[in-house]
């Protein structure tokens, strides 16, 4: 069992030999190395890793770092100083240079390998060995974990160099992807879903990569130029970072005896995966058996309230692959990602993403992971029909609970007392056929109007409609008329009041980061840090100017523009 130390708030944080007394690593302690990997974490090529839960990685720090941003959310629920973001030595190491870290930190972090499966589907032809013995994080190098007022927490490098896993690439990432992640995590912190976190962000003032992307105002649905970009790093926190993924592949050695110990790692990991994301809802005297069947349950709650909470706020996660799913039930990996502007059942920002990732398809992509979980928790089972059959079962609810939780959601953003269906269908239909902007329209329907005048600042124009427009507002009124009709008794203030809580003024839209990346990339921090500012505050009423800015429609212009509108790589 993890070590958990008291729940005593510390003493501010204020350097990193504060930080650096609450490191308990207990991945690396606890479970298995690749008997193959290196001590000194010298381990940056390409190549299979048959065994162990992770590979010993010294990050590859980048060169020259200059500080952008900061979570200051974070910073400040973790007792942590505003100004050790800046001090040479926290920007040294979250910057990839370990090498003088004070004790007990240690100066070599780890990687750690995953399967692939997508849609329900295994696959290992992404592994450049055929096996699926080398995927796993290409760039992705975890550096510590901190224990800090009761809640463990993993910091974990992107775009920190190679690993075994990067698969030829170069184990960087670029400053746009970086701003975008960085971003993302805490703006969705804000709107209350569950989601890892930005702690800090750095970016090289020499070194560059090469990638390509779209050049400006491009539409092709490829980039059509190869850019130089300049590299950062960001940290991201989170519990854990184990993925549906990863057990998937302890699983898979398991289920083929790949090696003497792979019953053995893939219990090992499972427990871990308890202990460290579900320890405060599982009795940890319980069996294994018995514990694996609370963990299905569990991560079934949680997958399918985080799906729900997408959908709230208008997010699709593009690449919703089992490998970026986390087991611990909460939004990982922001790579094409999008918020919608139009609502479109089929929003998707990624051009490889297909339908099956999109906007409204989300939970069964979700169902399919699910499923892929419960096949992987199986070969713990295969001794114990009486357990194996109470995982089937709850496997078998998904689309249950699945369909529970979204009646639930849309009961709350529209303010009803029970979910209506019928209300619900009319309003998709004629959301789709005006069309009208997702975020925008329910903040103006949370401010409870007395006509349809306050809806239409939602509406985008149309040369033609399907309806006449006369037609397509008397529909709307009626639509109004009856929604009213089926609010609680409520004053008016009240209904508003609530609605608002659920329905965000404020959407981290795509078109709006890219010029606070663009302006990054050039050295400048005043839009992203005004954006980070804005996005994470997302129910507020904030400025008249910062509405003016924020609280709008997508200019028309920006439609079917590459980088702003789809994109099909993000690194």
């Amino acid at each position: 069992m993890l070590k958990r130390p008291s729940r005593e708030t510390p003493t501010m944080v204020s350097t990193l030999d504060d930080l650096a007394k609450f490191a308990d690593y207990s991945l690396v302690d606890t479970l298995n190395c690749d008997p193959e990997g290196k001590a000194n974490g010298a381990d940056h090529a390409p190549r299979q890793v048959f065994s162990g839960h992770y590979v010993p990685v010294k990050p590859t720090p980048i060169e020259n770092p200059e500080y952008v941003a900061h979570g200051q959310t974070l910073f400040h629920e973790l007792g942590f100083a505003d100004s050790m973001a800046r001090s040479n030595d926290f920007m040294r190491v979250f910057s990839g240079d370990l090498s003088h870290v004070p004790e007990p930190m240690r100066t070599v972090g780890w990687a750690c390998g995953y399967a692939l499966s997508i849609f329900g589907t295994e696959y290992t032809q992404q592994c450049p060995f055929q096996t699926g013995n080398g995927y796993g994080d290409g760039r992705a190098i975890s550096v510590l974990e901190a224990v800090i007022n009761g809640q463990r927490w993993e910091m974990q490098l992107k775009g920190g160099g190679r690993t075994p896993y990067c698969r030829g690439a170069d184990g960087r990432a670029v400053l746009r992807s970086s701003v975008r992640e960085f971003l993302a995590q805490e703006h969705m912190h804000a709107l209350g879903v569950p989601t890892s976190r930005s702690l800090s962000l750095y970016v090289s003032k020499t070194e560059k990569v090469r990638r390509p992307w779209y050049s400006e105002g491009s539409r092709s649905t490829n980039p059509d130029v190869l850019v130089s970009e300049p590299v950062a790093v960001s940290t991201r926190v989170a519990p854990s970072f184990i993925r549906v993924g990863q057990i998937e592949l302890f699983s898979r050695r398991a289920r083929k005896n790949e090696h003497p110990q792979a019953m053995e790692e893939l219990e090992k990991i499972v427990l871990h995966l308890i202990d460290r994301e579900y320890g405060d809802v599982i009795d940890q005297t319980l069996a294994t058996a018995e514990k694996v069947v609370c963990l299905a349950r569990e991560f079934l709650s949680r997958l399918t309230a985080l799906v729900a909470d997408w959908i709230r706020v208008g997010y699709c996660q593009g690449n919703f692959n089992s490998d970026n799913c986390a087991a611990g039930g909460f939004t990982l990996d922001y790579g094409p990602f999008g918020f919608c502007d139009v609502f479109d059942p089929h929003y998707q920002p990624w051009t490889g993403g297909g339908q099956h990732f999109s906007f409204l398809n989300q939970p069964v992509a979700a169902e399919r992971n699910f499923q892929m979980f419960c096949s992987a928790l199986k070969p713990l089972l295969t001794e114990d029909l009486d357990h194996l059959q109470q995982l089937d079962e709850i496997q078998r609810d998904f689309p249950k609970v699945m369909r529970a939780q979204l009646e639930k959601m849309w009961a709350s953003k529209l303010g009803l007392p029970t979910f209506d269906g019928d209300l619900l269908s009319e309003l998709g239909s004629l959301m789709a056929k005006t069309p009208v902007d997702y975020t925008i329209f329910f903040r103006e329907l949370s401010g409870v109007p007395d006509d349809i005048g306050p809806l239409k600042n939602s509406f985008y124009r149309r040369s033609t409609y399907d309806a006449a427009p006369e037609e397509m507002d008397r529909r709307w009124s009626e639509w109004l008329t009856k929604w009213k009709s089926l609010t609680e008794p409520r004053s008016r203030e009240e209904l508003s009041r609530q609605m608002k809580f659920v329905n965000p003024k404020y959407s981290l839209r795509e078109w709006l980061v890219v010029p606070a990346y663009q302006q990054a990339m050039a050295g400048d921090y005043s839009l992203l840090r005004e954006l980070q500012e804005v996005m994470t505050q997302p129910y507020a009423e904030q400025s008249k100017d910062v509405e003016e800015k924020y609280y709008r429609l997508k200019p028309s212009e920006l439609f079917g523009v590459g980088g702003s509108s789809h994109y099909s790589c993000s690194s």
